[in-house]
């Protein structure tokens, strides 16, 4: 367990030196800001700008705290995605081209330990990120909309943190398979969007996919009650990101007895 501790802050503080704990919340934050911001002056926005007749009015209701809250996720969904694997897209492989993880691996380091403790440190700086933009987005949503419903969010939110869990171990095992960072990153975000698009036409034949996350957590926030079948993508999902993990520490070591 001391070994797995000292991976595990040697991981933050490295992302502590890449800058990634200030800009990838910082990130997060404008994010989850800028959906209730953006819901809140977008009527103004299209009397201004909308080019509508004189006399015209445009009449547009403001959404209830619930639905900004997943439109925000929505949000995070796309751009927040597409921010997180450009960040970590390198975990392993920038260590396996600058051969920084031979000099790890030859100490007596368990490879368990090495990728899990690589994974927790991702795993921490994405929940930290995602939780200060999801808070942003709350608190601009109670002051210039409406309250949220707490109850929801809170169930909401944690499925969706699920979903980019998912995302970010997909993220490591191909880091661990590949040598180049863009085919990780075209791999990942290819993945994440075939999974999201084919889980949203044919949602009934994808019910188990973990791709259904986002829609469970967008309808629950907005509705305020769980859909039927919650856990089936709940429990696969869990299931997939042990695999992923099992697998990466299998590539890692495969690669390691291969390169010596």
């Amino acid at each position: 367990m001391r070994q797995w501790t000292v991976l595990y802050k040697k991981e933050l503080k490295e992302q502590w030196r890449s800058f990634k704990w200030l800009w990838v919340p910082l990130v997060f934050m404008l994010l989850g800001m800028m959906q209730p911001v953006t819901a809140f002056y977008l009527p103004e926005i299209m009397e201004q700008f909308g080019g509508l007749p004189e006399g015209a009015v445009f009449d547009i209701s403001l959404p209830g705290g619930g639905q900004v809250i997943a439109e925000t996720l929505g949000q995070f969904s796309q751009i927040g995605t597409l921010i997180l694997v450009l960040a970590f897209m390198g975990t392993i492989v920038n260590e396996r081209v600058q051969g920084t993880w031979v000099m790890v691996l030859v100490k007596p380091v368990s490879y368990a330990n090495f990728i899990t403790a690589k994974w927790a440190g991702v795993a921490t700086i994405v929940t930290v990120s995602y939780v200060l933009g999801l808070a942003a987005g709350i608190y601009y949503t109670v002051l210039l909309i409406e309250s949220v419903p707490v109850g929801p969010v809170i169930s909401g939110a944690l499925i969706f943190l699920l979903w980019l869990l998912f995302l970010i171990t997909l993220l490591l095992l191909f880091s661990s398979l590949f040598k180049s960072s863009a085919a990780v990153a075209f791999l990942t975000l290819g993945i994440a969007i075939v999974l999201s698009l084919i889980s949203g036409v044919l949602p009934e034949v994808m019910e188990w996919s973990p791709g259904m996350l986002t829609s469970h957590s967008y309808e629950w926030l907005i509705t305020g009650e769980p859909r039927e079948g919650l856990w089936l993508p709940i429990t696969v999902t869990a299931v997939l990101i042990a695999c992923m993990i099992s697998l990466s520490v299998y590539s890692v070591k495969r690669k390691e007895v291969i390169s010596s």
